[in-house]
């Protein structure tokens, strides 16, 4: 076998994890050597127990890990490990860092500037318009935006930075072939389409469970150069992110909310402990990143400013003109109305491969013409 293959296998056995990866590598600093080393070696060393000593025998025995690198290349899926040329730099260098990486797309580029952004998954109306603009107008003036998929701010970030025309990377606590949140599935493929790349450590297959999660976002804040925290209750998760960042050496910055606000507390606390406040995201790029501020994209525009606009409506609400769409996204959005339609009866009546119409889903839902009402069931906004 070569590195890369000897990497895989030691990366890919059942029940061995960050912390077994480590003890072993510090003992044996090559996967060649573990490889070669005896079980029961191993066993007696303290490096695994009998559960661990048993997974690596049996995945000897059942060696084919060539056949299965040529699984992932034909799913468009990169193995990277510690030692690989294009492994990330800047992961390299957290108190913690992973072994190994899989890769849907593309990886951020280390030469752009890149934040990290995260916060609560019921997150408020206020949270969310902010995260969706800091994402957008951040985007939009060149500087990458990694979050972690997972529903409220994560994702609406994720939606913020393409509907300002950037890059955005999802690092997964579960494998990069398994979308969870299942309703995010369009919002995974855009990230891809566009020119990001969906991030894990774990093995194809791995399902979401609630301790990956935690581990999961050392490797958010690694890969960023500062990290935004949009909102966060006083005993939050995104608080485990925050201290992965500050141990490795990453500025913090919060966004203020009212002191009565439960989504807030986290945030407000964070700054009167010396966090950077977030003031707006043109601010950030004219002042932390010495950029010149773009031209908000419209939809940036629309989606902030909407719920300002209806408090000031009053009357009929105007039907809404037919939207000028290219004629993928028309072909969607024409087969919606006010009952729910699957995705799977899109793909039937559209006769579009999955990957495109949950591409046009996407993109759709960024321009607020259509929204998701159940799971993977869509309707028009009137």
């Amino acid at each position: 076998m070569n590195r890369t293959e000897y990497w895989f296998w030691l990366c890919n056995i059942p029940g061995i994890y960050q912390e077994t990866l480590q003890k072993l590598l510090s003992r044996h600093p090559s996967p060649e050597e573990i490889f070669r080393i005896k079980e029961e070696q191993l066993l007696k060393e303290g490096l695994v127990n009998e559960k661990q000593k048993s997974a690596m025998i049996h995945s000897k025995q059942k060696l084919d890990v060539s056949g299965k690198i040529e699984e992932l290349q034909k799913k468009g899926v990169r193995f990277l490990h510690h030692e690989s040329e294009d492994f990330p730099e800047k992961l390299k260098q957290i108190p913690d860092p992973p072994y190994c990486l899989y890769l849907l797309g593309h990886l951020p580029d280390p030469e752009i500037p890149s934040v990290g952004m995260v916060g609560a998954r019921a997150c408020s109306d206020y949270g969310q318009k902010m995260a969706f603009r800091y994402g957008g107008v951040l985007a939009a003036g060149g500087v990458q935006i990694i979050s972690g998929l997972a529903a409220g701010i994560d994702s609406v970030s994720a939606k913020g930075a393409l509907s300002g025309g950037g890059k955005t990377f999802a690092v997964l606590g579960s494998g990069v072939d398994v979308i969870y949140p299942a309703e995010n599935m369009g919002l995974y493929y855009e990230i891809i389409t566009s020119g990001g790349g969906i991030i894990s450590e774990y093995p194809m297959g791995t399902q979401p469970v609630p301790w990956q999660f935690p581990l999961r976002n050392r490797l958010i804040s690694g890969l960023c150069d500062r990290l935004l925290v949009m909102e966060a209750k006083e005993r939050s998760g995104t608080l485990i992110t925050v201290r992965y960042a500050l141990d490795q050496g990453r500025d913090v910055f919060a966004l203020p909310g009212r002191v009565t606000d439960k989504t807030s507390q986290g945030c407000n606390q964070m700054i009167a402990d010396g966090a950077g406040i977030l003031l707006s995201p043109e601010y950030l790029l004219e002042e932390i990143y010495r950029k010149p501020v773009p031209e908000v994209p419209a939809v940036i525009k629309q989606q902030t400013e909407k719920k300002e606009t209806k408090r000031k409506t009053t009357g009929r609400r105007k039907p809404l003109e037919m939207p000028h769409l290219r004629s993928d996204l028309k072909k969607i959005y024409m087969l919606l109305g006010k009952r729910a339609i699957s995705v799977q009866t899109l793909i039937e009546k559209t006769k579009e491969t999955p990957d495109a119409v949950a591409s046009s889903i996407a993109e759709l839902e960024l321009l607020g013409l259509i929204k998701e009402v159940a799971k993977n069931q869509y309707v028009k906004i009137f």
